[in-house]
């Protein structure tokens, strides 16, 4: 009797071109989209010019957009910039969001509608993995690999194992999905599902919005996973409604089979969950808000591929309105639609008067590169996804992981503090 398949097993078999795929075959897949942005971009290009090879597999495949460094801090990141731009001019990328256009990559390809469910999506960045939340395989790859993809249109994989993670119940009263993905990975910790497919499903998960359902899947990378993965529900295709164009409608949807096998099984009581905050210096670090009050904050963070749209922005001006903030205050649209919507609803507007920054879309301060390093033994309460050693700035600051909820109201006060307090 044929054993059942999960739906990243699915996938990658469709990809592959096979009928059934176990964990641990060896695939060769098609790739159905390659996101390039400037920081992984750039040597994969050199790579392939090193070889004479100057063309790419399809240009309507590949998605490019500057993100880690644009608009170009300095003359180095301006190089990469330029690099990116003619290589992408030269090949007629089809899908090219030049500065202006260019936005935090893993906010901006689905917004524009690039990804689609049951597709195999690899990009020059470890938080691929966010498109999962559409019910496709995606993995971050390295230049070297983005390279074979961009030359081929193909790459091998090892089909990983699975592990399910079921999230009943509802979340309660200023807890978001950063606080699940936050108590994950503070269970199963930084390794715990070192290249393993991590599925998420559970009344919890169908309650959340896309954008939210995007967070969760952002953060699989920050517990080793190599893919996060959400099945296709009602929401996910309203969403894409919205943004596919009608000749990519056509999509197709895998779900797993009910005697599917699975590593392990996580179960999780979402109703008694509690704000959440990483303590430094490991995403794994997670505790209770409310059991860490008092911490005071130089700085707050509220943008990123982890929360950086629409909603997150809203979440955080719910906080902030009518409130002047007592830590420095940055916030980040992830992308010029998202920029412009929380403008057309007034938000900028809020953050202005609450005297915060607001900044154009970068990546810039999530990876320590620009618009809010950290000095010497400054605390900053963030919405990113990392808060490694250095991962900001110094080496003896400190960053705090959690949801826009709580990095506003804890700008409010100044300090970290449970946002439950804050209404």
């Amino acid at each position: 009797m044929k054993q059942g398949m999960t739906i990243t097993e699915k996938i990658l078999a469709r990809g592959a071109g096979k009928e059934t795929v176990k964990a641990g075959d060896i695939v060769n897949a098609g790739i159905d989209v390659a996101m390039c942005h400037d920081v992984t971009t750039p040597p994969a290009i050199t790579m392939l010019e090193e070889r004479g090879i100057t063309g790419v597999f399809d240009k309507e495949k590949i998605v490019v957009t500057p993100d880690h460094f644009q608009p170009a801090k300095d003359i180095k990141s301006a190089e990469l910039l330029k690099r990116l731009d003619s290589w992408a001019r030269r090949n007629e990328i089809t899908n090219y969001y030049p500065v202006g256009r260019a936005g935090v990559c893993h906010a901006l390809l689905p917004e524009k509608g690039h990804i689609r469910p049951g597709e195999i999506i690899v990009g020059g960045d470890s938080h691929t993995c966010t498109y999962g939340a559409f019910g496709a395989f995606s993995a971050g790859i390295g230049s070297t690999d983005l390279a074979a993809v961009l030359a081929t249109g193909e790459l091998w994989f090892k089909v990983p194992e699975s592990i399910k993670f079921v999230m009943n119940g509802q979340l309660g009263e200023c807890v978001y999905s950063k606080d699940m993905i936050i108590a994950i990975i503070t269970r199963i910790g930084t390794d715990g599902a070192l290249y393993k497919a991590m599925e998420f499903a559970g009344s919890a998960i169908s309650s959340l919005s896309m954008e939210a359902r995007m967070t969760i899947t952002n953060m699989a990378i920050e517990a080793g996973g190599k893919s996060g993965i959400i099945g296709v529900d009602d929401t996910a295709r309203e969403y894409l409604d919205r943004v596919l164009p009608e000749e990519k409608k056509g999509y197709q949807v895998f779900e797993s089979d009910s005697d599917a096998k699975y590593s392990s099984l996580e179960e999780f009581n979402c109703s008694e969950l509690e704000p959440m905050v990483a303590m430094p210096n490991l995403p794994s670090n997670g505790e209770p808000v409310s059991g860490r009050e008092g911490i005071p904050m130089d700085q707050a963070y509220i943008g990123s591929c982890t929360n950086g749209r629409i909603e997150d922005l809203r979440i955080a001006a719910k906080f902030l309105k009518g409130r002047k903030v007592k830590s420095r205050t940055i916030v980040v649209p992830a992308t010029p639609s998202i920029w412009k919507q929380a403008n057309d609803e007034g938000l900028l507007d809020i953050f202005y008067e609450s005297d915060c920054v607001v900044a154009a879309p970068t990546c810039g301060a999530c990876l320590g590169g620009f618009m809010g390093i950290l000095a010497e033994g400054e605390k900053c309460i963030s919405t990113t996804n990392r808060n490694f050693v250095g991962r900001m700035g110094h080496p003896k600051s400190e960053v705090y992981l959690a949801s826009p909820a709580t990095a506003a109201a804890s700008a409010v006060e100044g300090k970290l503090i449970d946002p439950r307090k804050h209404l």
